[in-house]
């Protein structure tokens, strides 16, 4: 039977955690390598929900892409998420960054569901893509279809050719991608829009939801080629964020 050590070792492979962004916490935040998995779930984010999915699945490993430890934390009592996963020996192996940074991750996920034919830059989190002329209208309708979603994007009213994708929050990136005529990511605040328009960049927020969770199937199948005798399971968490 297989153990965390071999899921995380595996993960290492492709997305290696010392990739993480120094600001990032991602690797193995709860449990013991030396467990035997029995059945593990694949998720977004783990929250109370997730615990009491996996429990129900009888599943003591979770792999998820954000952190269930992001920030320090002075207490560990009964209800919050990491306790709970603790007295419930459920495992938890989380790949934040290093999948956004990794070939056919987060960023990779996202360009091929839009058509995007992605290549890497300089930076490695970013990936870029170079698309037939449009504009910001039509490529906020693109995405907004592709993703099954709304779209909140500013248009600086240019053609756009060269196209920069962050996934999540990703708009601090934006005037690090170089030069480029729109930036897709997924959160983007007030300020970050105005910045783009003075920088005459169409910027488009999708969703941090909508422009990560794609991965996550993704993810599954990858694991399950792998470990074939564990039954290895996609929740389909629900987006949080409700729209009126």
């Amino acid at each position: 039977m297989a153990t965390v050590r071999d899921f995380f070792e595996f993960i290492n492979t492709f997305a290696p955690i010392e990739t993480q962004e120094e600001w990032d916490n991602s690797g193995m935040l709860v449990g013991d390598m030396n467990a035997e998995v029995k059945k593990a779930v694949v998720v977004l984010d783990i929250d109370e929900w997730t615990v009491e999915k996996a429990k129900e699945l009888d599943a003591n490993l979770i792999i998820s892409h954000h952190p269930v430890i992001f920030s320090a934390m002075k207490k560990f009592t009964k209800g919050c998420v990491p306790f709970e996963l603790v007295a419930n020996s459920i495992n938890a192996i989380c790949c934040h960054t290093p999948l956004d940074i990794a070939d056919g991750g987060t960023n990779d996920t996202l360009a091929e569901i839009l058509g995007f034919d992605a290549y890497k830059g300089e930076n490695p989190i970013l990936r870029y893509a170079d698309i037939d002329e449009t504009n910001a209208e039509k490529l906020a309708c693109l995405l907004a279809e592709k993703l099954d979603t709304k779209v909140r994007f500013a248009d600086a009213g240019n053609k756009i050719r060269k196209v920069a994708i962050c996934t999540g929050g990703g708009a601090s990136l934006m005037f690090e991608a170089g030069k480029i005529d729109a930036f897709i990511t997924g959160d983007a605040k007030h300020n970050d829009f105005l910045d783009a328009l003075s920088a005459g960049i169409s910027l488009f927020a999708a969703g941090h939801y909508e422009t990560e969770f794609p991965v996550v199937p993704v993810l599954k199948d990858k694991l399950q080629d792998k470990f074939k005798d564990t039954p290895i399971i996609d929740i389909r968490q629900e987006n949080p964020v409700k729209f009126a």
